[in-house]
């Protein structure tokens, strides 16, 4: 309780400050609303804004293990086979580094206006974090414990399941933290481009009627999603890797 004490005291400081700032300064609303404008468009549009945090949220979720399941493949998928890493690495790569508004177009061509398109847009950008933090797990195990498992007898697969993936668990979940709180960026960006449900058309839809306390409240949404994504994988961590943070 202590330790979210002074984040919290920090979080309260900066909204009065933020307050008074544009109360004293005569701010337009439509330009800077004040928390307590925010927070009214938030009582007073909850039941629209908590349908369309939902779909946010449920397109979040899926791209999220989507792209965490692919990335979890594909390392190790690289990792035992040094050729496909050596001809697909640089398309990942070059996926990850291309900005995902600028490919949404193309995924609502192939996928269209539904949950598909935003899905896809989150597990694109989820599923890197996994793959780079899982490639560098598999490779961080110790030589003399493969030394170890080897003179035992193991073979590749046991020395993979027992060894390799149990060490990497700690990276895997380093990038299932990052993972999850892109997953929401994804899928905002990906309603940017399209539809009417979720909180990316809410943000969309608020900026251009000059709606600005709606659209701040949006993405505060927004944030929380991200913020509740990865608390949950901190948790699952935490109860996964007991062992590791009992060590620490």
């Amino acid at each position: 309780m202590r330790k979210h004490l002074p984040p919290a005291i920090l979080i309260l400081l900066m909204v009065g400050v933020w307050e008074l700032f544009v109360r004293i300064l005569g701010v337009p609303v439509y330009l800077f609303p004040p928390p307590s404008l925010v927070a009214q468009a938030l009582w007073e549009n909850a039941a629209r804004l908590a349908g369309h945090f939902g779909t946010t949220m449920l397109e979040s979720v899926l791209g999220f293990g989507l792209g965490s399941g692919l990335g979890l493949v594909l390392a190790t998928l690289f990792f035992h086979v040094r050729a496909v890493k050596e001809s697909t690495y640089p398309i990942a790569i070059g996926i990850q580094s291309t900005p995902t508004i600028a490919v949404a177009p193309l995924l609502i061509l192939w996928f269209g206006n539904g949950i598909m398109t935003k899905v896809v847009a989150a597990a694109l950008l989820s599923f890197f974090p996994v793959l780079v933090n899982c490639m560098k797990g598999f490779n961080a195990v110790p030589p003399e414990a493969v030394d170890l498992f080897k003179s035992l007898g193991s073979g590749k697969t046991q020395l993979f399941l027992k060894l390799r993936f149990p060490h990497a668990l700690p990276y895997l979940f380093s990038g299932l933290k990052v993972g999850a709180s892109l997953a929401v960026v994804g899928a905002i960006v990906g309603e940017f481009t399209g539809g009417d449900k979720g909180l990316g058309g809410i943000i969309v839809t608020s900026g251009f009627l000059l709606e600005t306390p709606t659209m701040f409240a949006a993405i505060l949404l927004a944030s929380l999603g991200g913020i509740s994504l990865l608390g949950v994988v901190a948790l699952l961590e935490k109860r996964v890797l007991h062992w590791h943070h009992a060590r620490d």
